[in-house]
């Protein structure tokens, strides 16, 4: 069975070692140190995006890819109806000891078993799909645990800034990324993650039956999308 790095270095960081070094490898340069703080941070840390999404959600919210808790948390501190959905045993752990009281230990994909009105996916959280045949995969599922009326909030970009120097490969999307996570000499598999441009989600969306609403765009080619079925 394929170590759970992702869950590992949060119950680590979690636990007091917060000077852990955990190094993001990637398809495109050198590897990186990871900040593992991101996923504890507090209200008052959060960025322009992740605060205008929160303020949108309501009724019965589902936490796609929670990580650590730190968009649930807020919400059930305010008296929402959250639930956490993550695919990581050890993350669920860490929400479990942070205080959340609704957690899911499920891929998205397979999970069918409710329906929400808000289905938030924050840190790019669409990303999880990898690939742009996954995101209409997706989309095309969301459907079962979506509500009619509901709606799915998620932030992405269009990293097209990455390319100035040299083209993306002609057979997939510029935004289909690759990485590895690295803690402890340990290395985690290889995943892809995907930064999908408006225009990509306006595409797919009118495809799988839901109309796309740009809420908020920041400087940093990030924007805040609204999916509604039509």
């Amino acid at each position: 069975m394929n170590p759970d790095i992702y869950g590992n270095f949060l119950k680590a960081y979690q636990a007091g070692n917060q000077d852990l070094e955990v190094l993001l490898h990637n398809n495109y340069t050198t590897a990186e140190d990871f900040p593992v703080s991101v996923f504890f941070r507090e209200d008052e840390d959060l960025n322009d995006i992740e605060v205008f999404a929160l303020n949108l959600c309501d009724g019965k919210i589902l936490d796609i890819g929670a990580g650590a808790g730190v968009h649930s948390l807020i919400l059930q501190r305010n008296n929402l109806d959250v639930t956490a959905l993550e695919i990581s045993e050890g993350a669920c752990e860490v929400m479990k000891k942070r205080g959340l009281r609704k957690i899911i230990n499920a891929n998205v994909m397979d999970y069918r078993a409710e329906k929400y009105d808000t289905l938030l996916m924050m840190m790019n959280g669409i990303g999880f799909c990898g690939y742009v045949d996954e995101l209409r995969k997706f989309l095309i599922h969301a459907k079962n645990i979506l509500k009619p009326s509901g709606q799915i909030l998620f932030d992405s970009s269009d990293v097209s800034y990455l390319y100035e120097d040299e083209a993306p490969e002609p057979d997939s999307y510029y935004g289909e990324i690759d990485y590895q996570y690295e803690f402890n000499g340990e290395k985690g598999d290889w995943f892809s993650w995907l930064y999908a441009d408006e225009n990509l989600v306006a595409g797919l969306a009118k495809e799988t039956g839901y109309q796309l609403q740009i809420m908020f765009r920041d400087d940093d080619n990030a924007y805040l999308g609204k999916l509604t079925l039509v």
